[in-house]
């Protein structure tokens, strides 16, 4: 029987391909201001975000699109500081949105599954108006990290020489802090809170394992993101696993298979390269004639 004739595994389908393009597309820039498990922080925050929005009937998603931005934005002023009680400030509003988020899901109707929906993804669950959610912003974020690719790689790559090239910095990187909680947002549906950062950085390393080029590691991450998100879709749909953990735990064998093929191409090439000889060069009581 082809499950895919059924309504919600289609906009669970079509929900996956838009965050597997989407999540690396952002997710590069994290892993190249080595932010790469900033996702996991503004996840928490986000379940803050889901709670408020169970409890007071709202849809979950869009207040955790409010919830995730706000904690982005702060996460940013924070980290912009550079100082040393920076570390704790950002710990203590990671661990006060999941705990938050908890006990807001507690007090509301909902049961404990509507929590492991949105900690461990559910998107079967996925309703229409939750599939519309995800489309638009999704891909606002794919078409915003796709135009604003060399400004915001200038920023990622070397903040001072962006600044003083005249772009606005500070503004692009609020951008990007409100980017990567819009994108932890809507992934959260399909990999939940605890497994977000994976679709965004497992990718990007393992198209780093092949591609040089900053423009040619964004696009061979984007096409492993949408590989993954396919095939591990199918894969719960056949044989009946939770499809966040089956989309990263093929985002991870992907890159354990690369990783393998790259060494022992490496390899192949050390033992087939061609030794120099080196050309032995006369005493120096000889005279060489030319």
């Amino acid at each position: 029987m082809d499950l895919f004739q059924y309504d919600f595994m289609l906009r669970a389908l079509v929900g996956a391909l838009v965050i597997g393009l989407a999540a690396p597309a952002l997710g590069i820039y994290l892993v190249q201001r080595r932010l790469a498990l900033i996702g996991d922080g503004i996840g928490h925050v986000a379940l803050t975000g889901v709670g408020a929005g169970l409890l007071l009937n709202r849809s979950p998603v869009l207040v955790a699109v409010v919830a995730a931005t706000l904690g982005a934005i702060v996460i940013e002023l924070v980290r912009s500081r550079g100082r040393t009680s920076g570390d704790l400030a950002l710990a203590l509003l990671f661990y006060g949105g999941i705990a938050g988020g908890v006990m807001l899901v507690g007090l509301s109707d909902a049961s404990s599954g509507s929590l492991n929906a949105y900690l461990f993804g559910s998107l079967t669950t996925t309703s229409p108006a939750d599939l519309v959610t995800i489309l638009v912003l999704g891909v606002a974020i794919l078409v915003t990290m796709l135009v604003l690719r060399p400004a915001l790689f200038a920023v990622c790559h070397d903040e001072e020489y962006a600044r003083v090239s005249g772009l606005p910095v500070r503004a692009l990187n609020l951008l990007l802090a409100v980017g990567t909680a819009v994108t932890v947002t809507i992934a959260m549906r399909a990999v939940g809170v605890l497994l977000i950062s994976a679709l965004m950085v497992v990718p990007v390393a393992t198209a780093q394992q092949v591609t040089r080029g900053f423009r040619a590691t964004m696009g061979a991450a984007m096409a492993l993101g949408l590989f993954a998100a396919g095939a591990g879709v199918w894969v719960a749909a056949t044989a009946d696993t939770a499809p966040g953990a089956s989309v990263v735990l093929l985002a991870i064998g992907s890159f354990l298979v690369v990783a393998l093929l790259a060494a022992g191409r490496r390899a192949l090439r050390r033992r087939t390269r061609p030794v120099a000889v080196p050309v032995a060069e006369p005493p120096e009581h000889e005279v060489v004639l030319r």
